[in-house]
């Protein structure tokens, strides 16, 4: 169970070495461990735990041989975390099957325990993609692209959650597909080498610009994509009756700021984040006749967001956190210990602009607390004379089941405060150890991604908007039928206490 990065190429003779570079600029959406599967004929595969370029080399990628390869680096929210669960997994019947994928399967372990009583199959590792691979793979009757239909028409009939999947069919070419509810995304786009097509699939946009390849478009809901051999492309929506409901923390906090996601700029996004918090925060500075003396980010998701903020409310901006670009992303480290101790080493405060001053923090949300309240700790600790917290998310009170790491309300700061809304930002900024808290609304999220949708769709000359992004952390309205999720946090709750 994962919220990774994938990607998948077909038709290049450097694949390997592309499906290397790729998941290097998809570092950012999973740091436990990677994997590279190409084909020629053959299968060849390099996969192990650590960083993107600790796992590969120059001879493990020239050993990857073949124009066909698909790639991914794994963000873990379940699972023993060892080298069993490393992506992409490979089934040699039938026709030779591969896969990578992102997202989470909410009945995972329905879908596990069908797949051993009624197909005979059982899985070796504890990660929800083995499902799927085996789904398709019981279903599959040939390499064409009609039987593909068949096969992944299964997956979405069956397999509830979210999902983003890149794969290949040894004997025949590279597929993909997105769950019918498009929670993550998927996008494709293609090249011209020597005198022929060469296609790619991949989480975020960022990929295809850095390798040169043109965007063509998203991925659709429900849409299967399949690229034989000879490169001809096939596509088709197999499931369109479900509405767009792609995540909004992919804006927030998990994409990367070079990216578009759904045809919408990260960058704009988070800008609009800004301006939005500027309004409301606004009113309080003077209202409450609270004085601040700069806005400062933590590094580095918030920190467009915070150019805006302080543009916005005429204040100078200041980074008096420095950031050591060698530690991992504290977020999607495995444990909260693990990220306490990465946190240690990753921020550090710079005490000449902090001393004696009032101090606005911006960061992307505050989810359990603990983190947020660490970093609090090292601004006063260097001399800040008042500091206010803020985040560009509103109150994450409810769990995720779709990829992101909080199954367990139990463990949201913000779930405390359901039924007393109104003392949410004073409650909190006790507990965070903060002269103030001021939360993003569920309103100026929703308008920052609409905005930005609109202004970027018109300049495109596309009519896709998005309209309903899946907020279920905010407002527990989730998209899928969650009924199996109290066993999926169970499962969660056994691995992070064998951690």
């Amino acid at each position: 169970m994962n919220m990774c990065g994938v990607v998948g190429i077909i038709g290049s003779p450097d694949a390997a070495k592309e499906t290397f570079l790729a998941l290097i600029t998809l570092q950012h959406r999973g740091q436990d461990a990677a994997g590279i599967i190409s084909y020629d004929q053959n299968f060849h595969v390099v996969k192990n735990l650590g960083l993107v370029e600790s796992v590969f080399n120059k001879q493990s990628i020239q050993s990857l041989t073949g124009e066909m390869a698909i790639g991914h680096t794994r963000y873990s929210t379940a699972g023993k975390g060892d080298l069993n669960d490393v992506q992409p997994f490979l089934l040699s019947h039938p026709f030779g099957i591969g896969i990578a994928h992102n997202g989470n399967i909410v009945n995972y372990l329905n879908i596990k325990e069908r797949l051993q009583k009624e197909m005979q199959r059982r899985c070796l590792t504890q990660s929800d993609t083995e499902t799927i691979l085996h789904w398709i793979a019981h279903h599959l009757k040939g390499t064409d692209f009609s039987s593909l239909q068949d096969a992944v028409k299964s997956v979405f009939e069956n397999i509830h959650g979210s999902y983003s999947v890149a794969g290949f069919l040894g004997e025949g070419g590279l597929f993909a597909f997105r769950d019918p509810y498009g929670i993550r995304p998927l996008v494709l786009g293609k090249k011209n080498i020597a005198s022929k097509d060469a296609y790619i699939v991949a989480s975020e946009t960022l990929t295809l610009s850095f390798l040169g390849y043109e965007f063509l478009r998203t991925v659709l809901p429900g849409e299967l994509i399949y690229i034989d051999q000879t490169q001809k492309l096939y596509s088709k929506v197999l499931m369109n009756n479900k509405p767009h409901r792609p995540c909004m923390f992919e804006w927030v906090y998990f994409a990367s700021a070079e990216s578009e996601v759904e045809n919408t700029p990260v960058y704009g996004v988070r800008l609009e984040l800004g301006k939005a918090l500027a309004q409301h925060i606004k009113k309080r500075l003077q209202n409450d006749n609270i004085h601040i003396d700069l806005v400062a980010p933590v590094p580095d998701t918030s920190r467009t967001s915070a150019i805006a903020l302080a543009e916005e409310l005429q204040l100078p901006y200041r980074e008096v956190l420095i950031k050591n670009r060698y530690i991992k992303r504290t977020f999607i480290v495995g444990s909260q210990g693990k990220r306490e101790e990465a946190l240690d080493l990753k921020l550090h405060p710079v005490r000449s602009e902090l001393l004696g001053k009032s101090i606005l923090l911006v960061d992307d949300s505050i989810v359990r607390g603990t983190t947020s309240k660490k970093i609090v700790q090292l601004i006063r600790q260097a001399g800040a004379k008042k500091v206010y917290f803020v985040s560009t998310c509103p109150p994450i009170q409810y769990p995720c089941f779709y990829g992101i790491d909080f199954p367990d309300q139990n463990e949201l700061i913000a779930s405390q405060f359901l039924h007393n809304p109104k003392e949410l930002e004073s409650q909190i900024a006790k507990k965070l150890g903060v002269d103030g808290v001021f939360y993003q609304s569920k309103k100026g999220l929703l308008e920052s991604i609409q905005v930005c949708s609109q202004r970027h769709s018109q300049i495109l000359h596309i009519s896709s908007v998005v309209k309903n992004p899946c907020t279920a952390c905010l407002d527990g309205q989730y998209p899928t039928d969650v009924s199996e999720s109290p066993r999926l946090a169970a499962l969660r709750l056994k691995d992070r206490q064998n951690e």
